[in-house]
């Protein structure tokens, strides 16, 4: 692992942990999330492999939480607005925010952020 150099929403996790092979090269990058992406993660892991499973994989990614702040959160809530004609999570648009605001590219699968400045879109 070296430099951070993206912000990993939770379908891109979900889709490493499920050893997708247009995203498993990502497996060798650091990880960023926040505490709503670890949440969704969890909980999809919870939802399709049980408990035990779900608790490893947030025994293994609590470490790659990282804090939120205010502008964050507010520039988040403006990009929400800003785009209310598309579906974006709220975790989707904190973490895009995070990681334009911290130098990371945006990875994701979801199509509606497709053509956004410093987001690297991978297919599903």
């Amino acid at each position: 692992m070296g430099l951070k150099k993206y912000f990993f929403d939770s379908y891109a996790i979900i889709e490493i942990l499920k050893t997708n092979p247009k995203y498993i090269h990502y497996a060798e990058e650091q990880v960023t999330i926040t505490l709503l992406n670890l949440i969704e993660i969890v909980n999809s892991v919870f939802k399709d492999l049980g408990e035990e499973q779900a608790r490893k994989v947030y025994n293994n990614l609590k470490y790659c939480v990282e804090e939120l702040n205010e502008d964050v959160i507010l520039e988040s809530t403006k990009f929400k607005n800003k785009n209310s004609k598309k579906r974006f999570s709220y975790a989707d648009c904190i973490g895009y925010i995070f990681a334009k605001t911290n130098n990371l590219k945006f990875l994701t699968g979801d199509k509606d952020f497709e053509g956004l400045d410093n987001v690297e879109f991978v297919k599903k």
